[in-house]
């Protein structure tokens, strides 16, 4: 036998696998072969629910073709158009501002969340600028938080872990208390808790010197660092307040939640008193089909900056007509089958049915979240709301159980179990009332191999 036929393991692959596994949290064990709706099956035919829409993007589920045919259509005419715009882009571009609404009126087509992230900073900063307020430079964020992996983005990230690593090579912004609604401080409710978060962006700001602060980002639904968490909505109107009367720009990072996973095309529509100055979202806006992402930014920001100059910031596949015609698919797809609808009315069945299974459970202490947008946090003591110890590694062993009964779930431990564990229950928002049933047989089978290992 010819050596070149000899089919040997390839150690490169082998470490990029272990350090994917790594920022995933466990080990990658499952080879896709392909999916259909919102299931897929590994290569030796096993079938997965997808539970968590992999990693909370694939609205539409797998295999759409309507998807598949603009692709291919968009491949046939050009793939790629530098220093130019295309009429998927365009159309794109138009129905995310559209969607947004009044107020959000041009959208800078990127790659993913975090070119997204680093594209607000930026425009903010050249508005700050063109608008004669140079010392305005300071972002603000939230602990904990997420905002994504690039230097940028991950300075505005919540994560001391993270921080700990690669604080020496990037400038960490300054934090203020997310308005977390499970792990309170003595002396507070959700309410109060919530308000004296809100104060502590006031005091930051006025900490920094409030000529100094250029904007505040946030989730306005929480993503992997929190786990779904959606405030009381006094907080969102206040935290709007304050930046207004300190003229701090509002960022609010929608990469998760965003793109009718909510129930609403931006989840910021749940609070139209409170809306931002600039939004970022990914994920859901090509369902996962393509790397896309977007900034949405008023013409009041975007024109004093095009007056300046323009904008000094780019990427190479910024407005790619391929991904824009995916997008285009997907959003027409989602509107064309009231998936946002489907979202909100699903997510109650969703979060009913989990409530019920955290009735019976001893280890669930917490269900939360909007649409199809929730977290269920695992506890050791649900008196206590205590976390199982490190070695334990629970939302990882639960998400370990749910494979081998074949349901893929999206599992966190932030900041080595500071701010608790959980798992993402955010399957795609195609998913029908039975497929529910389905899920929670399988979750609650997973609970049942839990439990057993934890008595």
């Amino acid at each position: 036998m010819s050596t070149q036929s000899i089919v040997r393991p390839n150690p490169v692959q082998k470490a990029f696998d272990r350090f994917y596994a790594g920022s995933r949290g466990g080990t990658v064990t499952v080879n896709v072969s392909h999916g259909k709706g919102i299931f897929v099956w590994d290569t030796n035919g096993k079938r997965y629910l997808d539970g968590s829409s992999g990693a909370v993007c694939t609205n539409l589920g797998h295999g759409n073709e309507r998807v598949r045919d603009a692709m291919i259509d968009q491949a046939n005419r050009i793939s790629y158009a530098p220093f130019s715009t295309s009429e998927s882009t365009d159309t794109l571009s138009k129905m995310i501002s559209d969607l947004a609404g009044p107020g959000f009126d041009q959208t800078f087509l990127v790659s993913g969340g975090s070119e997204a992230v680093e594209s607000a900073i930026k425009l903010a900063r050249q508005y700050a600028i063109a608008s004669g307020q140079p010392k305005r430079r300071k972002i603000l964020a939230r602990m904990p938080g997420y905002h994504g992996a690039t230097l940028g983005a991950a300075a505005a990230t919540g994560d001391p872990d993270r921080d700990e690593i690669f604080g020496p090579i990037m400038q960490i912004v300054p934090k203020v208390a997310a308005p977390l609604s499970y792990r309170l401080p003595e002396g507070f409710d959700v309410s109060s808790y919530a308000d004296y978060c809100a104060d502590a962006l006031e005091h930051q700001i006025l900490a920094e010197g409030e000529e100094t602060v250029l904007a505040f980002i946030m989730e306005p639904v929480g993503g992997v660092a929190t786990g779904a968490l959606v405030a009381p909505d006094n907080y969102y109107s206040k935290v709007r307040e304050i930046c207004d009367r300190f003229g701090v720009l509002l960022i609010f990072d929608e990469v998760m939640c965003g793109a009718g996973r909510t129930g609403t095309f931006l989840a910021t529509h749940h609070w139209p008193n409170a809306l931002p100055d600039l939004v970022v979202c990914a994920k859901g806006l090509s369902a996962g089909y393509t790397p896309l992402g977007a900034m949405i930014a008023p013409n009041r920001i975007v024109d004093k900056v095009a007056e300046s100059g323009g904008f000094l910031h780019g990427h190479t596949y910024a407005g790619n007509p391929l991904s824009s015609a995916i997008g285009v698919a997907v959003l027409k797809e989602m509107l064309d089958h009231d998936l946002m609808g489907n979202a909100e009315r699903m997510g109650v069945v969703l979060r009913r049915k989990l409530n019920a299974l955290k009735d019976r459970s001893f280890t669930i202490g917490d269900v939360r979240g909007m649409g199809l947008l929730n977290a269920v946090e695992i506890v050791e003591d649900q008196a206590t709301k205590a976390i199982f110890p490190a070695a334990k590694q629970a939302s990882y062993r639960v998400r370990e159980i749910a494979r081998e009964l074949g349901l893929h779930l999206y599992a966190r431990r932030t900041a080595s179990g500071k701010f608790g564990e959980w798992f993402m229950a955010a399957p795609p928002l195609i998913i029908t009332e039975p497929e529910i049933d389905l899920f929670m047989e399988l979750l609650t089978e997973t609970f049942q191999v839990f439990e057993s290992e934890n008595r």
